[in-house]
Parts: C-alpha cells; sequence; structure tokens
C-alpha cells in the first residue's frame, strides 16, 4: 500500500546488453559549495518536475554505495515494464515520439512543435499515453496532420493505426472502474487480453486455490491473462525466459550483484529469494520472500522492487512493476518508531468491534528514510509512504514495513507553491493552524495511515480477501481505512503523552482542517470539469470527507459557508467530528471484515465518485490564479561509479540531471531492454 501524496498546505497542490557503467552529462547540483539547491527542474502543463537530495551519502560506506548503485540499477532495468503494462502500443508510441524529438530539424519556434514537446513530457511523466493520474488518454495539442509532417520529417516509422490511436477515441481510459462500461472493456490496460470478459476473469480465478486457505496465494500478481490458441485462458508469467524476461534477466542481473555487497545474511537470503521468484515466477516464493524481506531489518538499506500495487488493475490481481531504494534516516526513524512501538495500544483504544480488532499486532517496523532512486509505478511520481507487504495474511502473522519518504517530503515542501491556502482557507485561524502544525501534522498521519492504519483489524475466519470480496472498491475502502485510523488518532491525547506533538488538539484540529478542505474541495483542481472521481485516494478521501459531512449536518459539525461567491469550509465541533471519523472507521473495518461487497459499494459511490459540478466548476477558476502545477514528480539523481584499472569501483558520486528530457532519453537508451510488442 502507498500513501501517494500530502493532503496538508498544498504541496501537491541502460546500455546495450554488456551492464556496463555509463557515463551521463549531469549538472552537479549537490557539491555547488554555498549554492541553493535548485529543487524545480521545469513546468509543464499540469505538472511540476523536481529534485531531490540523498544526504548522508558520504556517511555511507564503499560497500554500502555499491549496495545502492546496484539496487538502483535494478530498478530502473525493469523500467519498460511499467511502459508495456500501462498501454500494450506505449513502448512503439515512445519510440516514435523521442525519434522526432532528437531528429527533427524544422522550426521549432512554432506553437505546434512546443505543444509538441509538451506532450512527450507529460508522457513521460506518465510512463505512457494515459495521463498518470486521471488515467485519460493525454490529448495532444497539436493536429493529426502536424504529427504527419514530422513523422515524415525525421523517418519515424508507425503503423496508422497506432498513430490514429493518440487523437481518437479508442482506448481512452487506462484503468475503468465505471461498472456500466465494462471493467475490462473499459480499460486500456496491459493486463487482459482484448476481448477476455470480466466473468471469463472471474471464473478463472474462482477456479484456483491454494494449499493453505489461510495463506491464499496472490494469483495473477505477476501474469498476464491471455487466451491461448485453442481459446482457453492462460497466464503469461512475468519473469525470466518468461513475459517481459529480456528486462528481467537485467533485474536479476543487478540484483545479484547487490547480493554479493549484502550487509547481513538475513538481507541477502531476502534478495536470493527474490532472485529465485524473478526465474520461477513461482507465487509460493514470493510468499517466502516476503516474509524474509520483513525479518531483514538491520542494515541501513532497504528496498522495494518486484510487481507491487494492484490499484492500475481494475480487477484487483495484477501488480505494477515498482522500485525504490532507501537508506535509513537516523534521527526522523528514532522519532517515529514511537509510532509502531505503541501499535498495539492503537488497536485496542479503536473504536472497530471487537471481533475486529487483533490480538496481538506484529511486527510493524517504521522508518523515515532517504530515497536513492525510484523507477517504474514510483517514478517520476512518487509516493511519500510506503507499507508492505500487501498481503493481509502475512501481514498479520509477520508485520509489515513501513516508510516514509523523508527526502521526498522535504523536496515538495521547499519547491510547493504558496496562496493557496489563504485562498481556500476559511479564516486567518485555520491559516495560522495550517502555517504551525501543517508539517506535523501531514508526517505524522503519514506514520499513522502507513503503521497503525494498514496493520489494524483483522478479516473475519472464512471469509476471502478483499479483492475477492470488495472487487472493484477494494483499493480505495482500504486507502480510506488507513486514512480513518489516522484521523481517529490525529485528535487524541495519546499523541502528545508519547511525545510526538507539542499540542495534540491544535494538531489535531489543523489536520481535520486540511482533509476535510481537500476532500470536499481542493483536490478537484486535479479534475477536468465534468469528470467522475476515478483514483482510489482521491476517491477515499472525498467518501470519508462527504460522509463526516452529511452525517453531521443535523449538530451543524461542518458548515458549509459562501462569501462573495466563494465557498469555505468551517468545522464547527472537532470532538463530535472525531466521533465520525470513528463510527465510519468501524463501519468500513466490519465492510473488510465480513466482505459486505453491495455495503463497499454503496459507500463509495454514494459518496466518493460523483462530483458537485457547481463546486468543481468554481474551484478551478479560483485556482486559475496559481502558477503552481497540480501534480508532482522527480527526476532521480544518477549514481556514476568510478573504476580503477581493472574495472572495479572505488567511488561513487551522486549527480543530478540537467533536465528532464535528458534522463527521460538517457534511460529510453540505456535501459531499454524490451522489444516493442511483448
Amino acid at each position: 500500500m502507498k500513501l501517494l501524496r500530502i493532503t496538508g498546505i498544498f504541496i501537491a497542490l541502460a546500455v546495450s546488453t554488456s551492464c556496463s557503467v555509463q557515463v551521463v552529462k549531469t549538472a552537479d547540483v549537490d557539491k555547488k559549495e554555498n549554492a541553493a539547491f535548485e529543487y524545480v527542474v521545469e513546468q509543464f502543463s499540469d505538472i511540476k518536475v523536481l529534485r531531490y537530495q540523498i544526504p548522508g551519502w558520504e556517511d555511507l560506506t564503499l560497500k554500502e554505495q555499491k549496495l545502492v548503485y546496484y539496487l538502483t540499477q535494478a530498478g530502473t532495468s525493469g523500467r519498460d515494464i511499467m511502459w508495456d503494462q500501462n498501454y500494450r502500443y506505449n513502448l512503439t508510441i515512445r519510440k516514435a515520439l523521442e525519434n522526432i524529438y532528437q531528429n527533427y530539424n524544422g522550426d521549432k519556434s512554432t506553437e505546434d512543435w512546443k505543444n509538441f514537446e509538451i506532450y512527450l513530457k507529460r508522457v513521460w511523466f506518465s510512463n505512457g499515453i494515459h495521463h498518470h493520474y486521471s488515467n485519460e488518454k493525454i490529448q495532444p495539442d497539436f493536429s493529426e496532420a502536424y504529427f504527419a509532417v514530422l513523422m515524415k520529417a525525421t523517418n519515424t516509422k508507425l503503423e496508422p493505426s497506432i498513430a490514429a490511436v493518440l487523437f481518437n477515441d479508442i482506448d481512452t481510459k487506462k484503468v475503468n472502474l465505471d461498472e456500466s462500461k465494462g471493467l475490462l472493456a473499459g480499460s486500456a490496460i496491459n493486463f487482459y487480453e482484448k476481448g477476455i470478459s470480466l466473468k471469463e476473469a472471474e471464473d478463472f480465478y474462482a477456479k484456483k486455490t491454494s494449499p493453505d486457505a489461510k495463506k491464499p496465494y496472490s494469483y495473477g500478481l505477476n501474469s498476464k491473462l491471455v487466451r491461448n490458441s485453442e481459446g482457453q485462458l492462460e497466464e503469461k508469467v512475468w519473469k525470466s525466459n518468461g513475459m517481459y524476461g529480456t528486462a528481467i534477466d537485467k533485474i536479476i542481473y543487478w540484483l545479484e550483484k547487490a547480493q554479493s555487497v549484502a550487509e547481513n545474511k538475513n538481507q541477502g537470503d531476502a534478495l536470493g529469494l527474490l532472485i529465485s521468484y524473478y526465474k520461477t515466477g513461482s507465487l509460493k516464493t514470493w510468499d517466502e520472500y516476503n516474509i524474509a524481506w520483513l525479518a531483514a531489518t538491520e542494515g541501513n538499506i532497504d528496498y522495494i522492487n518486484s510487481f507491487i500495487e494492484v490499484y492500475n488493475d481494475p480487477l484487483g490481481y495484477r501488480g505494477s512493476y515498482e522500485g525504490v531504494v532507501q537508506i535509513k534516516d537516523f534521527d526522523m526513524s528514532k522519532k517515529m518508531e514511537v509510532v509502531s512501538g505503541n501499535a498495539q495500544w492503537f488497536e485496542d483504544n479503536s473504536p472497530l468491534m471487537p471481533q475486529h480488532k487483533k490480538k496481538n499486532v506484529v511486527g510493524v517496523s517504521y522508518k523515515t528514510v532517504i530515497v536513492a532512486g525510484e523507477s517504474g509505478d514510483a517514478s517520476p511520481s512518487t509516493p511519500i509512504g510506503v507499507n508492505l507487504p500487501n498481503a493481509d495474511w502475512i501481514r498479520a502473522g509477520h508485520g509489515s514495513k513501513s516508510v516514509s519518504l523523508g527526502n521526498i517530503i522535504d523536496s515538495y515542501s521547499k519547491a510547493g507553491g504558496k496562496g493557496k491556502l489563504q485562498e481556500f482557507a476559511n479564516d486567518e485561524e485555520e491559516v495560522a493552524l495550517a502555517e504551525k502544525y501543517g508539517e506535523i501534522g501531514d508526517k505524522l498521519h503519514t506514520a499513522l495511515h502507513e503503521v497503525v492504519g494498514h496493520a489494524s483489524g483483522q478479516i473475519n475466519p472464512g471469509v476471502g480477501t478483499p479483492k475477492e470480496t470488495l472487487k472493484s472498491y477494494a483499493s480505495t475502502l482500504e486507502e480510506g481505512r488507513a486514512d480513518l485510523v489516522g484521523l481517529y488518532y490525529l485528535y487524541n491525547p495519546k499523541i502528545q503523552e508519547l511525545g510526538l506533538v507539542d499540542d495534540w488538539k491544535k494538531t489535531g484540529m489543523e489536520s481535520y482542517d486540511s482533509y476535510i478542505r481537500n476532500g470536499l474541495m481542493t483536490q478537484l483542481f486535479r479534475l477536468e470539469l465534468g469528470a467522475n472521481i476515478e483514483e482510489a485516494h482521491m476517491r477515499n478521501r472525498q467518501w470519508v470527507s462527504a460522509w463526516a459531512f452529511e452525517k453531521g449536518l443535523k449538530d451543524n459539525v461542518i458548515e458549509k459557508l459562501n462569501r462573495d461567491g466563494k465557498t469555505y469550509f468551517n468545522i464547527t465541533n472537532y470532538e463530535k467530528l472525531h466521533d465520525l471519523f470513528g463510527q465510519l472507521l468501524r463501519e468500513v473495518q466490519r465492510i473488510k471484515s465480513e466482505g459486505d461487497y453491495e455495503a463497499g459499494k454503496a459507500l463509495v459511490e454514494n459518496y466518493g465518485v460523483k462530483v458537485d459540478q457547481k463546486l468543481h466548476g468554481e474551484v478551478l477558476e479560483r485556482n486559475k490564479q496559481f502558477s503552481s502545477a497540480a501534480y508532482s514528480g522527480f527526476v532521480n539523481p544518477m549514481l556514476v561509479p568510478k573504476l580503477d584499472a581493472k574495472g572495479a569501483i572505488i567511488s561513487i558520486d551522486v549527480k543530478q540531471p540537467s533536465s528532464f528530457a535528458e534522463q527521460m532519453l538517457y534511460y529510453s537508451k540505456n535501459f531499454g531492454f524490451l522489444p516493442l510488442t511483448n
């Protein structure tokens, strides 16, 4: 599970096949003495591209630096898997667009060319032609005729039917969650062969049984569902000598090098199981790896690598490829370990029904980390917090690891725009609370969401997994459940007693203000007017906020005000809102524990999908005054090894890419291990 972005003070608001070390032109931003770090790379369309630093890099030993380097190389080696997962023509289209970009010698001062550049950058940012957040196909602001001119001028080859996809109404949605349009038929995601029906897919997996029903395999996690020559359904497994095998072999190569410099036996054993999983595709090995990975808690370096989150599968089976490499932030981790150390207290004192509480919350670890590299589903658009593994039975029996991406949050904060808070907050008291308590409130909500939220509660015996019982609503219900746990405890004196905040009440008030403001109003500037909400996290923020607003109407818990034609939300009773959050948390846990699909569907559809169009139009109009982009993401620092005469690494420098295009082209050239059609 991952937390996508901060909701407080609007912060959202490689080479051939030889695996040799590459040289890349970079801007050495980190080592400019006495110069301010340049966080912003560029801004285009609705996107701002940022940089992040790797503080403490020089304090790592050479062996630790090698481990980080090998793990980042492994992660980036699978980059094109994510592109192909997102859409079957993405790699073909990217090759054509990049060929035009690098070889066009015509007039580059025209609006058409500028719009072409913006379109390519948007495609790069989204790992494909569908928007990374809304899932809608990105519309070019240049004509099909102009694109034909560019292709001819650069001798770019692209099948006419594929070129037409950029402009027509085919495959308009990457992930469709509107059941009336067909969860599979309406989704362009490349997880299911075209023509396979929802019923066929559900029937296929209904027949699969795990050796131990209490430890169900994550069926479908690492495969594409296709129809064979006899018309029967089968899985094309993502593994060495299987689908995506050429890229996976590169991942394995770098993971084996990482294993050779592992910090300890547990870490090395876990890497060995991950390598075995990539070689065999065995879901049994995947479970064994996750348990071993959880046991590898010592050392300064950790990582996430494989097919992880299932948000992009409308049925919730298949994992998108992802890589994150992280270094422990010792100072912040000590502070945040307090949360994980008291996980049982939070569980025992939650408003859940007794039968839904865990009697023994196992092995919840929490660290603030420094990101050293990201890839696939985590790049360029990155989460700010992650809690893994996702299998409920592993979490219940072996615990979980939660991390907060500290340097990513820091970069968001330092590159954030100003003014939106003043525009949308109800009054000066709200602004003052946000300015003083917003940062700590965001960090604490992330910690509570990831550590306590995702680790809390248990499923009733005999009830299937959420993807089986709650289906397409499982992800948003789980994210909302974790949010509610955080919200419930943010307004509680216990967090001050534990030394996490100086003033629990004001921290809680600010967190409630920002959550309601964002859930009911300000997150709407991410959507085009007239659109419904599709993304799981946006849905959960709205259904949590809208449900609380409606249930509090009788007592006027949250006022909806209008001043000078502008809408504001004002919380009049924080104690009652705290109680409402508790009531909703209890109900959402019941839905998960009992597998109550109809209740889960009703909650999401009634409160989380439809948008108040009048309010939406107002928000978009008020937001026009701000130049800050709606979405932010990152280029990755480049780790550049220095070699001795024998080719051995003697040091590794951190360099910053000078531009977004530079890094994207470098990745395409040096990590393009897949054929265009897979």
